[in-house]
């Protein structure tokens, strides 16, 4: 197991220091999902949840997220994001929703937590949105699909959420 670098000598919580770290391209993938009954999905899918378009909302809510990502994670350095997309996956007979979130910076730390709390907010967002119709739907299966770049390497989870 690798050394945890958010405590310094006295168990206090710290910031990690980057200033020595190489600037290089760095890209996540995280995905999750959301499983919905048949009247959520019929809803997304015909545009007919009151509150909008659902996963045109998800998808900004996850981008935001994304850049705001520093603001809710108290060790997360704020980075300077180049690319966030998020994307959606829908399986209708196995009534749920897969969210991809992908982010692409060239810096001194990685998107990994970036990746994470988009495709989080995007399914909170769809949530949120559909809850007056159903409550019981379930986020589940979130993960870190893959990363590029720093000293860690590449790292990539096949993991289907099919």
């Amino acid at each position: 197991m690798g050394e945890l670098t958010h405590f310094d000598d006295h168990g206090n919580a710290v910031m990690v220091d980057v200033s020595s770290k190489d600037i290089t391209a760095r890209t996540a993938v995280a995905k999750g999902r959301i499983k919905v009954n048949a009247d959520v999905m019929e809803a997304i899918l015909n545009h007919t949840v009151k509150k909008g378009d659902v996963l045109g909302v998800a998808r900004v809510a996850g981008i935001m997220a994304v850049k705001n990502t520093s603001s809710l994670i108290p060790m997360c350095h704020p980075l300077a994001i180049n690319k966030c997309q998020i994307d959606f996956e829908v399986h209708k007979e196995a009534g749920g929703i897969q969210a991809v979130c992908l982010v692409k910076t060239e810096g001194k730390t990685g998107v990994e937590m970036e990746a994470l709390t988009g495709v989080t907010v995007a399914l909170l967002t769809v949530y949120d949105m559909c809850k007056a119709i159903d409550k019981n739907m379930e986020i589940t299966d979130i993960f870190l699909e893959k990363k590029t770049g720093g000293k860690s390497g590449d790292i990539f989870n096949g993991k289907d959420l099919e």
